[in-house]
């Protein structure tokens, strides 16, 4: 009777531990796309924000641009259209990082970060620890 009544309760007990680890499976899953939901939202909120800034700065470039045009062609002098060179580059970068291939750049990059320069972006003292953790949060 002793041997039935514990096998059943074995039976109970790894039944219990695969429903826990089935769980804490699905549990993990949802996280991880709850965490790649909020960084694609965020990600394409940073795009959204270049692109508005895009079309503010567009506009101060064209009033610049005529501005400059119409003072060279007042003067006869290249003065008025020297601010246009280094507009030009912000003007570039900025339809680069609103509408071109700025963000799969800098993706690419950080993967190559990633993989040959890992050491450059680990942690001073490493990962925290529970210990660590618990130190400071007593210290409080």
């Amino acid at each position: 009777m002793g041997s039935i009544l514990g096998k059943t309760m074995e039976d109970n007990f790894k039944k219990q531990q695969e429903f826990m680890e089935k769980n804490q499976e699905i549990m993990l899953e949802r996280q991880i796309q709850m965490q790649n939901q909020m960084r694609e939202r965020q990600a394409s909120m940073m795009i959204a924000r270049s692109r508005d800034l895009f079309a503010w700065f567009g506009s101060f470039y064209a009033i610049c641009a005529l501005a400059g045009v119409a003072g060279f062609a007042k003067t006869k002098k290249p003065g008025p259209l020297i601010p246009l060179v280094p507009l030009s580059f912000i003007f570039g970068y900025q339809y680069d990082l609103a509408y071109g291939t700025k963000m799969e750049r800098c993706r690419e990059e950080a993967t190559r970060v990633l993989l040959e320069e890992g050491s450059l972006i680990q942690l001073p003292r490493g990962l925290p620890t529970i210990q660590s953790i618990d130190a400071a949060r007593q210290k409080k």
